[in-house]
């Protein structure tokens, strides 16, 4: 059964990888300059996607404008409508068409935003970015042209899907590493020898020991994933995606849980330092140890939940880590990065019960095991001091601003490096006889990493920082801070009371109407941040990408900025409620404008950007997490 659970998730995910639309771009020639752009899309079985007339989560068609090209008229679309609970939608084949006058010759390029969907469920908007060289000698075309997205769909049409699913790989990655360290800590360690001795003594025959070994490792897997799998598939079937993303926002930016995570983590810091020891009710643990003396699978199962439990207070932080790092409104992340640190967590197991000879060539126990469990503690606060900072930008205490949780961090990894040395010994620790080469690495490492950090007390970026830390603008002195010139006059100039203060020295408004109203009068487009004070990802964007010069040059003379936090508890005033479609009521700015994102613009994760004329009408967009910034000044540009 659990076996058959692993094996269902696993292919949601692969699925979820592959391409819900196959499509491909051409641009025929009709008569003199005028030319058709036909965009046809291959829904793949078992989804369907909305058409144009959907004016939340239809499909879009969007042309560049460049020398040469112009549209005419609007978009149009063909497909046979399918019905899903008496809604008109589209499955299998689906072609867009917009008609175009060309007179140079010149490369039509653009982009198709659809959503996908299965059952209730539907995936966050895809883009297709085309691109149709057109030739032209004379007065007619050299010949139709075509962008074909076949077997490189996934390259193509897969752009923003791929550059947005970059963090999840680097989350997957740390969740991996993670895994792996965790056979290193004083609670995991010891489990070895119980390990080798179980199969040992179990094994009657070389296939006999290494299937039991095989299923060791599965059941350590399924005891981890299972369980964050099924509360996320309950709040998915039962709320669908909205209140799935509003438990994951509640979980990762309100005051409450992130409070709660902090005290954790300090407790788990103080008890790595050896001022207590913390673990779980022994009777836990003794009868899943004594389970275990059965024959069969079921003592399998029982040793791999024994490990489990006596290594959950070297575990457990780390898990909880990995899991509210990947809640930032996705339904896939925190399972798969669950699945990444069970599966490197449970390796090195499987493979001392598939080869116990290894074994021999492990170092002992020791006092080598207690500094891992006191670097730990240093890592621990380190960590958990973003949980305090997320409640901290969330509700605006201004408690842990840039230079003090720069401060903080600087004064931890110093003392790690003293520690590192020998200068500071816990209780538990053995002295320091001499320093080997290893630990001599890491001694360069942790210095030169406090050495790095120490710029940042004065306002260097610390771009590799950049998801940790609190804005840049939350520091009190900045040396050499830019001070932006003033905003062109105007019926809707800036306001003290409706603006907010970003990244680089830019300013932008705190609401849609306020920026769609200043950009027309001063004649500019608006550039939408739908972002949160607790997203890492964002931070990252605004460090590495907005700071590039010409980046930087065409968000500040060339949009008026619109940056909507979907995670602030800021109440508003009663006036200012909104009731959704469900009927409750919205008293916060985070909550209104969440709601707001989700209608307008059809997606419920940060970061997300969308260019809007001075009318207020989308012109690009979404474009995600992305940290190629010549990509970023091409999409400002529209190109």
């Amino acid at each position: 059964m659990l076996h058959c659970i692993l094996t269902t998730f696993l292919s949601l995910v692969i699925a979820q990888a592959n391409p819900t639309v196959l499509w491909k771009a051409a641009v025929n020639h009709t008569q003199d300059n005028n030319y058709q752009l036909v965009v046809t899309g291959q829904v793949a079985e078992g989804y369907y996607v909305h058409p144009m007339a959907d004016e939340y989560v239809g499909t879009r068609i969007t042309v560049n404008q460049t020398d040469g090209v112009a549209t005419v008229g609007d978009p149009t679309e063909e497909f046979t409508p399918s019905d899903y609970k008496g809604e008109s939608v589209v499955t299998g084949t689906y072609v867009l068409r917009q008609a175009l006058e060309i007179t140079r010759s010149a490369t039509v390029g653009g982009t198709v935003t659809w959503c996908a969907c299965s059952g209730d469920m539907c995936s966050m908007p895809e883009d297709f970015d085309f691109s149709v060289p057109v030739e032209i000698a004379g007065s007619s075309a050299a010949g139709d042209a075509a962008a074909v997205a076949g077997s490189g769909e996934a390259v193509v049409a897969g752009s923003e899907r791929a550059s947005a699913s970059g963090s999840i790989w680097a989350l997957i990655l740390e969740a991996i590493l993670w895994g792996f360290l965790m056979l290193l800590t004083p609670c995991v360690f010891p489990m070895v020898p119980m390990t080798v001795s179980f199969f040992l003594k179990r094994s009657g025959s070389a296939a006999k020991g290494r299937f039991n070994a095989a299923m060791y490792g599965l059941f350590i897997v399924l005891i981890y994933t299972v369980p964050i799998c099924l509360i996320i598939g309950l709040t998915w079937a039962f709320g669908g995606a909205t209140v799935t993303a509003d438990i994951f926002n509640w979980l990762s930016t309100h005051w409450l849980p992130n409070i709660i995570f902090f005290v954790i983590f300090m407790l788990f810091a103080a008890s790595f330092f050896g001022a207590f020891e913390i673990t779980l009710p022994s009777k836990w643990t003794n009868k899943a140890d004594s389970g275990a003396d059965r024959g069969g699978l079921l003592g399998v199962f029982f040793l791999a939940l024994t490990l489990v439990l006596v290594s959950f207070s070297c575990t457990g932080p780390i898990v909880g880590t990995v899991l509210i790092k990947s809640t930032q409104g996705e339904f896939w992340s925190p399972m798969v990065t669950m699945l990444a640190f069970s599966i490197a967590f449970a390796l090195p197991f499987t493979l001392l019960a598939f080869f116990p000879a290894i074994l021999t060539r492990l170092p002992k126990s020791g006092g080598w095991l207690n500094s891992v469990k006191v670097v730990l503690g240093f890592i621990e606060i380190a960590l958990g001091l973003k949980f305090l900072s997320v409640a901290d930008q969330t509700y605006h205490w201004h408690l842990l601003d840039r230079e003090v949780y720069l401060a903080i961090w600087i004064v931890c990894f110093t003392l790690l490096g003293l520690y590192l040395m020998g200068k500071i010994r816990f209780k538990h620790d053995t002295p320091l006889e001499y320093i080997s080469v290893g630990r001599l690495a890491l001694i360069i490492i942790d210095f030169a990493f406090v050495v790095y950090m120490i710029p940042g007390m004065w306002g260097a970026p610390l771009k590799a920082l950049s998801g940790y830390l609190p804005p840049i603008q939350t520091q009190d002195f900045v040396l050499g801070r830019y001070v932006p010139e003033a905003p062109a006059a105007g019926p809707a100039t800036f306001d003290a009371g409706n603006t907010v203060a970003l990244p680089h020295g830019l300013i932008g408004y705190d609401n849609l109407d306020d920026a769609i109203a200043a950009a027309a009068a001063q004649g500019k487009k608006v550039f939408v941040d739908i972002s949160g004070h607790g997203c890492v990802n964002c931070r990252e964007m605004e460090a590495r990408v907005w700071s590039n010069p010409e980046v930087l040059r065409r968000l500040r003379d060339n949009f008026v900025i619109a940056t909507l936090y979907v995670d602030d508890k800021t109440p508003l005033p009663r006036q200012q409620w909104v009731t959704n479609d469900k009927g409750k009521t919205l008293k916060d700015v985070g909550r209104v404008n969440s709601d707001m994102v989700m209608k307008r613009f059809g997606v419920n994760s940060q970061p997300n950007y969308f260019i809007l004329d001075e009318a207020g009408n989308t012109l690009a967009g979404p474009r995600g997490y992305n940290l190629d910034p010549e990509g970023f000044a091409r999409f400002l540009d529209l190109d």
